[in-house]
């Protein structure tokens, strides 16, 4: 008996060890993400006597405005997929959550006019940043050496035109109601509308292509809002850039089933 209670006073000994190892090792890679953090704050706050309108002219400002704005759309994102994908469960319950989406018009237009203006002011911040590095450096690199540079950043500003193309797109076929084919559009059937474009295979297919580009740029979106808010520490990039990588893939291949699941008759 004596020997087991030693045993078990070395286990929670071990683990207890384990713990503040854990701790010690953290602590540093925590208190440098705080101070990163603080230096950022405080950096923006004292940006210039002239308040938020200083703010805004500066770089660090239009970045500031990117991530928020970023954010706002990416929670869109989600929450339009999560409606989307009741197509799986049968067109009664995707038709009753868009019959309650428009039982409440002046939310949904609230909802509506903030996506627009967030896409504005994405975009607006994204050609101002745009003409300053070009202007800081009209002769771009012979050869590339960052290795933290990926395709999806090399391509942001392609990747870009393209999904703001695709939203026009999207909102002339599914939501003002342009047939894409030999069909018509329904203004309450969303499940037929759904299935009718979709069966079409290049309609299929564009939304499948935009919907990559869509992730590509949600993915170096959301790496480069951790860098902007002061987390760049080499410790954490590793992990946030795995964060970044799945939160696109998963809004990817949940936006890329829904067409992709009509086309092949899986669903309707």
């Amino acid at each position: 008996m004596k020997i087991g209670g030693k045993r078990r006073f070395e286990s929670r000994t071990t683990a207890s060890q384990i713990r503040g190892a854990r701790s010690q090792l953290l602590q540093p890679a925590i208190s440098s993400i705080m101070l990163r953090a603080m230096s950022q704050i405080n950096a923006w706050r004292d940006i210039g006597p002239s308040g938020l309108k200083s703010l805004f002219s500066q770089t660090v400002g239009l970045k500031v405005l990117m991530a928020v704005t970023g954010l706002a759309l990416v929670g869109f994102l989600v929450a339009h997929l999560a409606g989307n994908a009741l197509i799986f469960v049968g067109p009664e319950a995707i038709n009753a959550y868009s019959a309650e989406l428009h039982a409440h018009p002046e939310l949904l237009w609230a909802a509506r006019l903030g996506l627009l203006a967030s896409v504005c002011v994405h975009i607006v911040c994204a050609f101002k940043l745009w003409m300053r590095n070009k202007d800081a450096r009209p002769v771009g690199y012979k050869v590339r050496k960052d290795a933290a540079t990926t395709y999806a950043a090399r391509t942001m500003y392609i990747s870009g035109p393209i999904v703001f193309f695709y939203l026009f797109y999207h909102l002339a076929h599914l939501t003002f109601g342009t047939p894409m084919g030999d069909y018509e559009h329904s203004s309450t059937d969303v499940y037929a509308n759904l299935v009718n474009g979709f069966q079409i295979p290049w309609v299929a297919v564009s939304y499948m292509l935009a919907n990559l580009c869509v992730g590509f740029h949600i993915y170096h979106g959301i790496w480069s809002m951790t860098q902007s808010i002061g987390l760049n520490s080499p410790k954490v990039q590793p992990r946030l850039r795995s964060l970044s990588a799945a939160a696109a893939i998963l809004l990817t291949l949940g936006n890329i089933s829904i067409p992709l699941s009509v086309w092949l008759g899986l669903v309707g």
